[in-house]
């Protein structure tokens, strides 16, 4: 059987230790577009190891980085789950700090199936995790959520409707971040070594017209953006974010953000508009502090 709900819910975590140095978090904002602009604004918060801060969303390759060595090939080993690889997608992904992340350290990051949807056609695979210090406090929680294509009807909750929110007004701010046609070979030495990145012919064989941006390259890029423009250059004030992705990103396009906030919440919407629009980040929303 594909998938054993039963089994996949009631397993105990998978657990791992983590660390990164200063180089991996440079490199992590290097590859989001810091520093771009070194001759005016070398952007050093984010591009030099002096008061260095750390983007939140660098959890999401906390470990895997230029420190960690070569990696294991990509898999998906949960109990429970036996499904083909090829026909999963990234459907969504959310990070919370819990206080500002350092800018070298190290985790124990403990995993588990946290929900898992029917939907008839496919099924979709929340995985949360928790990420503590060494001095045993909270540090990150994630939740990423997989699509796998062909793999429903195992029986269970289709899982909840979650419709976008999008007040019914102007954006409060519209923002603009340039990727460049280099992008997708550099972000993925934070540790996503997929060739979809980077071989034209592999991202031709998987119907695309070459290489796309990482998801995750997207999602970083855009919190960076909140950051810069919103939260006064302050990455400890963006406590959470979450969003579903829509659409991909080829590296030397434009991502566009259009955002409305309302007190410590932000919803926003990504979106490409050198394809009118196409969305590429939907149902997002953001968390800050102060």
């Amino acid at each position: 059987m594909p998938i054993d709900r039963d089994a996949a819910l009631g397993a105990d975590p998978s657990v791992r230790e983590v660390g990164w140095t200063r180089r991996d978090v440079l490199l992590y904002h290097l590859s989001l577009g810091a520093g771009r602009q070194a001759d005016t604004d070398p952007e050093l918060a984010w591009t030099y190891e002096r008061d260095l801060q750390v983007l939140p969303t660098f959890a999401a390759v906390a470990g895997q980085g230029v420190s960690a060595g070569d990696l294991p090939a990509p898999g998906l080993n949960l109990p429970g789950i036996d499904i083909d690889l090829r026909r999963i997608l990234h459907g969504g992904q959310a990070h919370t700090v819990h206080r500002p992340l350092p800018a070298s350290g190290r985790a124990r990051i403990a995993t588990r199936v946290a929900e898992l949807w029917d939907k008839g056609k496919a099924a979709v695979i929340v995985l949360e995790a928790t990420a503590t210090a060494p001095d045993d406090e909270p540090l990150w929680t994630s939740r990423m959520q997989i699509w796998a294509r062909g793999e429903g009807g195992f029986g269970g909750d289709p899982g909840p409707e979650q419709p976008a929110h999008r007040p019914e007004r102007a954006p409060d701010a519209v923002l603009e971040s340039a990727t460049t046609p280099g992008q997708a070979l550099l972000y993925r030495l934070n540790g996503d070594l997929n060739p979809l990145h980077a071989d034209p012919a592999f991202a031709a064989a998987a119907g695309f017209d070459r290489p796309i941006l990482h998801g995750l390259a997207t999602y970083g890029t855009v919190a960076k953006a909140l950051v810069d423009h919103v939260l006064d250059g302050d990455a400890a004030r963006l406590e959470s974010i979450a969003v579903r992705f829509a659409g991909v990103v080829v590296p030397g396009e434009t991502i566009r953000t259009s955002l409305w906030r309302d007190g410590d919440r932000i919803d926003f919407v990504a979106t490409c508009p050198e394809r009118d629009d196409a969305p590429v980040l939907t149902h997002a929303t953001a968390r800050v502090r102060g």
